[in-house]
């Protein structure tokens, strides 16, 4: 048995060579299929040992008559010299054959299954990566934990629910980023399903040890003291709610000597502190940018929409579209936003993702002050590029963007197909690079990037939208169709208007694929205008 320990212990670390499962919900199918694949060979397991635990009962019960005759004349019984025999021969033999059957070892088949497998399971990245993705989808569309717990998600096929030992986990996740807003949310959920009578293997004292702590660190020190006397009462010796419960009683017995209008305070600090606190990755428009993505704050209004049209587009007379034309949609007015209707076929999408799955990688961005490609907390999506000489398909896609939009695809960077994650999202940023990073496409040798060509390549049940803070809009995916916009006025000035974001996926799958066109090459094509802002 200590060997297959010993190998699980070396294959264990390999482990962490795979992480960032949870940033694409693509990779994360496979798992689906690796735990299935663990569960027959569980079940298998399970028959094995069953099998054997039956022929065990079946000596057990012959012996047990054989014994019980035996013993009632243990002389007259071995003076028949057949029983006799059969005495030496049972003891002698078949003992040593029972104790090999129950020696054996049925476990191997799966332990060994096991073991393989191990090598491809998600780690502890992964694992709090899917809780903060949790809590990030609670903050963007507004969700309180018991709709959560609960599973009461909008667009969900598979309704699940969420345990007193998920709760804490979600509680423990966010109280180690020493984020104490959502560790008390979590907290005081876990402790309500406890209350309501879930059995669980984390009990009341656990739960109240955190949430004390962490309402104590939001400022609420009357409802912390309330807290630790609550989890006393359970658990009377418990050596750190004892010396919280002095601590702060000390606090309070000293702020009302320092302040005699403490009542006034202490109200005052209940009405401000209890709100959450600015987060590290603060965004100036994350209010404006998460409301967007709950359909909230649009800023078109009627007037403006009569303006938008659809209408069929034939590529200026070419001749690949005349006689079947495009099928055009106005988004939006200022910065324009065009959607294109049935532009790319579900052949060609299985295509493009099945090209893309094996390279998929956790999504990159460009670090303003090197140049180069980094990961970021704010990106939560893996990619893959895809060029036009691999597949008749990609360089379709490609000529295809050309003839529509009439810019040059040949300085373009290749095709970015990227699948989001648990929670996965863009926060806002720009696709084209500001005055202050002049090195951002330096190696690329072709300008800054002109426009964004992005192709929807799958629904998404809840959430998944592209937003622009800066105007109020808001693009919602839609199978088979693509968004097409310039970043640069004809001047070659930045459109900042243009800043978007990918909102959280809160329910489904989303696969997208965006063309980069740069500059160089659309110096005929798009003329330099005499205007800085047109």
């Amino acid at each position: 048995m200590i060997w297959y320990i010993l190998i699980v212990g070396i294959l264990l670390p390999q482990s962490l060579a795979h992480p960032g499962f949870f940033t694409s919900i693509g990779q994360m199918t496979d798992l689906i299929h690796t735990e299935k694949d663990l569960v027959t060979s569980l079940k298998d397991y399970i028959k094995a040992e069953e099998d054997k635990l039956e022929q065990i009962k079946k000596w057990a019960e012959k012996l047990d008559r054989l014994t019980s005759t035996a013993t009632k004349d243990p002389e007259g019984f071995v003076g028949h010299p057949v029983n006799a025999f059969k005495l030496m021969k049972r003891l002698n033999t078949e003992w040593s054959e029972l104790e090999n059957l129950v020696l054996k070892d049925t476990s191997d088949g799966f332990i060994s299954n096991l073991t393989i497998q191990r090598q491809y399971f998600p780690n502890d990245e992964d694992q709090v990566g899917a809780a903060k993705a949790l809590l990030r989808l609670q903050d963007t569309y507004n969700l309180d934990t018991d709709t959560i717990s609960k599973g009461n998600l909008p667009g969900v096929k598979h309704k699940s629910f969420l345990t007193v030992e998920d709760c804490f986990e979600l509680g423990k996740v966010a109280y180690t980023e020493a984020d104490y807003y959502h560790t008390e949310l979590w907290m005081e959920q876990a402790l309500r399903q406890l209350d309501e009578g879930e059995v669980s293997t984390i009990d009341k004292v656990s739960v109240l040890d955190y949430l004390s702590y962490a309402v104590y660190q939001q400022g609420d020190l009357d409802k912390a003291l309330l807290l630790t006397k609550k989890l006393l009462e359970l658990d009377p010796e418990h050596q750190r709610a004892n010396g919280n419960l002095k601590y702060f009683e000390y606090i309070m017995a000293k702020e009302k000597d320092a302040n005699k209008s403490a009542s006034d305070d202490q109200s005052d600090r209940k009405t401000t502190l209890k709100r959450k606190g600015v987060a590290v990755d603060y965004l100036p428009e994350r209010q404006k940018y998460e409301m967007l993505c709950r359909g909230e704050g649009i800023k078109m209004t009627p007037r403006r929409q009569k303006k938008l049209f659809c209408r069929y587009h034939d590529g200026n007379r070419n001749p690949k579209f005349i006689l079947a034309p495009a099928k055009q949609e106005d988004e939006w007015d200022k910065p324009r936003i065009i959607r294109f209707h049935d532009i790319i076929s579900d052949a060609e999408i299985e295509i493009v993702k099945d090209l893309a799955k094996p390279r998929l990688s956790r999504a990159t961005v460009h670090d303003p002050e090197t140049g180069k490609l980094t990961t970021a907390q704010y990106r939560v999506s893996k990619s893959a590029w895809l060029s036009g000489y691999e597949n008749p398909v990609v360089s379709r896609i490609n000529m295809r963007i050309q003839d529509l939009t009439g810019l040059d695809v040949s300085t373009a960077e290749e095709l970015q197909v990227a699948n989001y994650g648990v929670g996965g999202q863009y926060e806002p940023h720009f696709d084209f690079a500001r005055k202050d990073e002049p090195d951002a496409f330096k190696e690329l040798g072709t300008g800054n990037r002109i426009a964004t060509w992005l192709f929807y390549m799958s629904d998404v049940s809840a959430g998944g939208a592209t937003v622009f803070p800066e105007v109020g809009a808001s693009v919602w995916p839609k199978k088979g169709t693509a968004v097409f916009w310039y970043n640069l006025f004809a001047s070659g000035e930045g459109d900042y208007s243009t800043r978007h974001a990918a909102c959280p996926v809160l329910v489904g799958n989303k696969w997208v694929s965006n063309k980069w066109l740069h500059e160089r090459g659309q110096e005929f094509r798009r003329p330099c205008t005499l205007s800085e802002l047109e």
